[in-house]
């Protein structure tokens, strides 16, 4: 689900391109195309917003039709598909094999993103377009029931001592003018797979509904970062930091890791899955957190070892943070 899950692209040696041929500056695909695009094993519809030659390579800025604007992102051409019959036949076909009821254009599993009302607006608009073409799509509004349940299950207890972590970063950050010094080591990439490997080495293997849940915090992450785990003293370091291709989660650690658990209840209010989903979601989390604490030590900052956001400013040039 991650910035390294959006890297998934088309499998069984499927050309992701779908047949597309090149012009003669080489781009695949052309500003306003509409297209469909891979984002996790999954495709969704999405229009390409601009192209750029970047290290001599075309890229494209899409924009997934019916999901917020937050989610615009640059991909490559191996991420897009031309908007073909053919191609959105293979779509279903992805859609059918994650399990998404016919007909239904369903979450981003733990990826699922925000909509705003003119997102959705822009989605009602193109199912209306492409009825005749068999991609009608339902509202995932959900019902009442599911939704209460998600509700219940979305509270996640934060352990007592992960809790005045949060409290100590709050305050070395917005009352003491520090931040955390980065990159961070471990990061957020390397706790989730030191997770994943001891979660292999205690059950023997690993389900592939755990590995999708460690790939949805992971794209949580480096999405939801710059848009809400961020205090504004932090910004410019973030703009310093993270820049070109790099993901979030390769540059911050555990601090900001906890912070996304906060917003997790705000975030998956969103999203419409089954109770057992959820269930299966929920007590993952809770093993991850309680793994966060077991490592505290050496995973988490000592209130001590922030640096102050002036040194952070002097030494790469940065400004003010007001």
């Amino acid at each position: 689900m991650g910035s390294s899950s959006k890297e998934e692209t088309a499998s069984d040696g499927d050309t992701a391109s779908g047949g597309a041929s090149p012009s003669n500056d080489g781009r695949l695909f052309t500003e306003g195309e509409r297209v469909l695009a891979y984002h996790g094993p999954r495709v969704y519809g999405a229009k390409i917003q601009k192209v750029e030659l970047r290290k001599k390579e075309w890229k494209y800025f899409v924009h997934y039709l019916g999901w917020n604007k937050n989610w615009d992102e640059w991909v490559s051409a191996d991420r897009l598909l031309k908007h073909t019959e053919e191609n959105l036949v293979k779509q279903k076909a992805l859609d059918k094999k994650q399990g998404v009821e016919k007909g239904t254009k369903s979450g981003r599993s733990a990826q699922t993103k925000t909509r705003s009302s003119a997102d959705t607006k822009t989605e009602k608009d193109d199912t209306k377009n492409n009825a005749a073409k068999g991609k009608k799509r339902k509202n995932e509004s959900g019902n009442e029931k599911d939704n209460v349940s998600a509700e219940k299950l979305l509270k996640i207890q934060i352990p007592a001592t992960l809790k005045k972590q949060l409290v100590d970063d709050w305050e070395n950050v917005t009352q003491k003018d520090k931040v955390v010094k980065l990159p961070r080591s471990p990061n957020v990439d390397e706790i989730l797979s030191k997770y994943l490997e001891l979660k292999t080495k205690k059950d023997g293997m690993i389900t592939d509904a755990v590995g999708e849940i460690l790939k949805g915090i992971r794209c949580y992450f480096d999405k939801a970062l710059p848009m809400m785990l961020l205090y504004k003293k932090e910004r410019r370091q973030y703009e310093e930091a993270v820049v070109d291709d790099i993901s979030p989660s390769t540059v911050y650690g555990a601090e900001h890791l906890l912070r996304l658990f906060v917003k997790f209840p705000e975030l998956f209010s969103y999203v419409n899955m089954e109770e057992e989903t959820w269930s299966r979601m929920h007590q993952t989390l809770l093993d991850f957190l309680k793994f966060i604490q077991k490592n505290q030590s050496s995973f988490l900052l000592s209130p001590s070892a922030y640096e102050s956001d002036k040194v952070v400013s002097d030494g790469k040039g940065k400004g003010k943070d007001e």
